[in-house]
């Protein structure tokens, strides 16, 4: 049986509010394997972006364990679980998160500058493959702000995996979108996603778009109520 690439046992999360303590999560089990498509899904206040948020190593759990990539990211200081994202993970965000005063070339060699090994001319190319991949490569020059959502996103998606990473988080990536830019920026993350054999973790309303996932994960009142099995995926 092959280890899971995140593992999360017994996860809690609370947070203080007005002195009083509300739980978001409660003993939240989850284990995903190399590869896998999971969607998590769920109403709002559910937990779901609060879950993708731990389980992208962004925020610490009040209480519970978790494993990501054979780490024990629990334990972690802050430094070392931005280590392990650098490392390991990619993110995807329904606002697109781009830069506004970089050109789509410079947004997408933002992960390689990180690198210690970063060569700017080695990265300038890598990010023009990636563009060119995401049908961008003409607009490489251009800012956020002459690019349409769907063109935002597709610089995001290469932004996401140009540095190779082992873990795709998405957070509503189409809910800014269009229902036929939505439908295209689907196809080209999971397309992407199975040529690379990434991992694709995703939160979403679209329950078109969780069921192009093998799992589906629901969520009610910050507990797992159901793993749903769904297919082979996209």
């Amino acid at each position: 049986m092959p280890q899971p690439i995140i593992s999360a046992q017994k996860v809690t999360q609370n947070i203080q509010i007005n002195q009083q303590s509300l739980t978001i999560l409660r003993e939240i089990d989850l284990e995903v394997y190399q590869g896998e498509q999971i969607a998590i899904t769920g109403r709002s206040g559910s937990g779901k972006s609060t879950l993708l948020g731990i389980l992208a190593t962004l925020d610490r759990p009040s209480s519970g364990e978790l494993w990501v990539c054979g780490q024990a990211v629990h334990t972690l200081t802050e430094e070392q679980r931005a280590q392990v994202r650098l490392e390991n993970i990619g993110f995807v965000f329904q606002s697109f998160q781009l830069l506004p005063q970089l050109s789509a070339l410079e947004n997408v060699m933002l992960p390689l500058r990180l690198q210690p090994n970063f060569n700017f001319k080695q990265a300038e190319q890598k990010a023009l493959t990636w563009l060119e991949r995401v049908g961008l490569v003409r607009q490489a020059q251009q800012t956020p702000k002459v690019l349409s959502g769907g063109e935002q996103q597709r610089v995001a998606i290469a932004r996401a995996l140009i540095a190779e990473p082992k873990i795709i988080f998405a957070d509503e990536p189409t809910g800014n979108l269009d229902g036929q830019t939505a439908e295209e920026i689907e196809q080209l993350l999971f397309d992407l996603n199975k040529a690379l054999g990434t991992t694709l973790v995703l939160v979403t309303h679209d329950q078109n778009l969780a069921a192009m996932c093998q799992r589906h994960v629901r969520l009610v009142d910050g507990q797992v109520q159901d793993v749903i099995k769904v297919g082979e995926g996209v």
